[in-house]
């Protein structure tokens, strides 16, 4: 199955691997914790999505590549995330299962 992430170059080793890397609960807490508070007008700010991008990065041990940081922006900023809409949530959710 293609899924959307992938239309926008995102490779599949690295959501496999962030996925792996999410299962430790230090880094899933690590992660929570830079998105807590995070709006819906945050996730459609280009600059916010992109500092994001590089934290979360960071936190999961992850360097990218300048081509890959502006897929994964691209790809926050065309899902229009609310992170306060359940529905989205699930959506993101089962996207990455």
């Amino acid at each position: 199955m293609n899924a959307s992430w992938q239309k926008y170059g995102i490779q599949p080793q690295l959501v496999e691997r962030v996925k792996l890397k999410m299962k430790n609960p230090v880094i899933k807490d690590r992660i929570k914790a830079l998105l807590d508070g995070v709006t819906k007008y945050d996730l459609q700010d280009r600059a916010k999505v992109r500092q994001l991008v590089k934290t979360a990065a960071r936190i999961l041990n992850e360097p990218l590549t300048d081509i890959q940081e502006e897929q994964l922006v691209a790809f926050v900023l065309a899902q229009k995330i609310d992170p306060n809409n359940t529905l989205h949530l699930i959506k993101l959710w089962a996207m990455f299962r």
